[in-house]
């Protein structure tokens, strides 16, 4: 699990290979990912939207961006923590990504930056 805390909002990251959705002889492999967001402020923060970089180990990268999480915008009081899982498919048996969430202080309706972690994701497979 990899953590990081930006602007007093802790985002916690762990992945998982999926070998049941995964197709390694047509070059498809599918990886799940849990975020934990801890709003450590003493404000409530509410997610806006989300910009994620994608990198295979062959080169290509790609850039997703989208509102909220998971089709949701959750608010988050302070000391608060919400969790979700969502999915990332590769062409490679390796690859990582990283990015940021875009939150709102609630308070004072200003915006802020959030930067999640970089992780790694790696077909169990090839650590051998």
């Amino acid at each position: 699990m990899v953590s990081k805390i930006t602007s007093g909002v802790g985002i916690s990251v762990e992945t998982y290979y999926q070998a049941a959705y995964s197709n390694p002889a047509g070059s498809e492999y599918m990886f799940a990912y849990k975020i934990i967001i801890h709003n450590h402020n003493t404000y409530p923060i509410q997610l806006i939207n989300r910009q994620w970089h994608i990198f295979d180990s062959n080169g290509v990268e790609r850039t997703v961006e989208g509102e909220g999480v998971i089709g949701i915008q959750p608010i988050l009081n302070p000391t608060e923590i919400y969790e979700y899982v969502s999915g990332c498919n590769l062409k490679t048996e390796m690859g990582k990504m990283y990015g940021n969430y875009n939150f709102k202080n609630l308070y004072n309706k200003k915006l802020f930056s959030v930067a999640i972690p970089q992780f790694e994701m790696i077909a169990p497979f090839k650590l051998n």
